[in-house]
């Protein structure tokens, strides 16, 4: 009699895993229709909505705006630069390869038509001194921004330096790297902008 009753036991719950097997089955089939319908949907709407483009930090999203100091004392803006095509490089006196890239981005200001924001991160550096002492000794003419409160580096969310973007004369992210680039790297991403 155990023997049965065991037996009966061990049938039901085989029959109840072959049960619940095909059951789940047909509901992943049904997800998974879901997920390309809702796919299609999307792709439906990023196609009405392609002139809707969000600010953000990825590539295709529009550059937040942010305001900071220049060298000189100025205000600066980012959207100031619309309509022309800017690189945005956050960097530092003391960092290597910040100190290794900058004769490379003189070169390409003065070789290309683009605006350079270079944005010091001041909160870092032992002075301001310091900044106009580098300046001096690269000969830098591009336009420096000093981020005193990490206003900038905050909403770019910069971990390291040298950090840059290639910004369109629309004000679209089309490239950002996190370390230097030299000039061919600077000219190749460029010229892919318009």
């Amino acid at each position: 009699m155990k023997k049965i009753i065991i037996t009966v036991v061990l049938l039901l719950m085989f029959g109840y895993a072959i049960f619940d097997l095909t059951k789940s089955e047909e509901s992943n089939q049904a997800t998974e229709e879901e997920i390309i319908v809702s796919k299609k949907k999307e792709d439906t709407s990023k196609k009405d909505t392609s002139s809707d483009i969000q600010e953000g930090l990825e590539v295709g999203d529009e550059a937040p705006d942010f305001q900071l100091q220049t060298l000189n004392g100025e205000n600066s803006k980012l959207s100031d630069y619309r309509g022309q095509r800017v690189m945005l490089n956050f960097w530092a006196t003391w960092c290597p390869p910040c100190r290794a890239e900058m004769p490379d981005m003189e070169k390409f200001f003065q070789n290309k038509d683009v605006e350079i924001l270079a944005v010091n991160l001041a909160e870092t550096e032992a002075s301001i001194e310091d900044v106009h002492d580098f300046v001096e000794e690269f000969g830098l003419s591009f336009s420096i921004l000093l981020d005193e409160g990490n206003q900038a580096a905050t909403t770019y969310q910069i971990r390291p330096i040298p950090s840059s973007y290639m910004i369109d004369s629309m004000g679209i992210i089309r490239y950002k790297a996190y370390g230097p680039l030299n000039y061919e790297m600077k000219v190749s991403e460029f010229e892919k902008m318009q």
